[in-house]
């Protein structure tokens, strides 16, 4: 996305359907639509940060990405899909087991793949990236 603006807009419009998702349910709310409330929200913060680093850069007339940015977003990605194909097969694996319908199971496991990548980018981020 060279576009930094894109990221706001995107952000901006799942806002505004969680909102209008959490206004349509019943006020009784369960712990399965509370986690995925908090899991939007934290992948919408994460955007969030990505798009106003980006837009920093386009401001200070940078490029939007630099080579540390790429390669780490790559190293995160290669990382986070390994993890989420682990993560599916245990999902297939429990399938008979959990009480869920098959669309809140598919829904929660790409929110779970997202949350992966979410914590994959923070652990490369922090701990670097191992030149071996």
């Amino acid at each position: 996305m060279k576009n930094p603006i894109i990221i706001f807009v995107i952000s901006a419009l799942i806002l505004m359907a969680l909102i209008l998702w959490i206004l349509n349910v019943p006020t009784a709310a369960n712990i399965q639509e509370i986690l995925m409330i908090g899991g939007v929200l934290l992948l919408v913060g994460f955007a969030t940060f990505i798009g106003i680093s980006r837009l920093r850069s386009a401001m200070r007339k940078e490029p939007l990405e630099d080579e540390l940015s790429k390669s780490v977003m790559t190293k995160a990605s290669s990382l986070s899909f390994y993890i989420s194909i682990y993560f599916w097969l245990v999902i297939m694996y429990f399938s008979d087991r959990i009480s869920l319908e098959s669309h809140s199971l598919i829904g929660a496991g790409i929110l779970g793949m997202a949350l992966i990548f979410f914590i994959s980018w923070i652990g490369v981020k922090l701990f670097g990236m191992k030149h071996a």
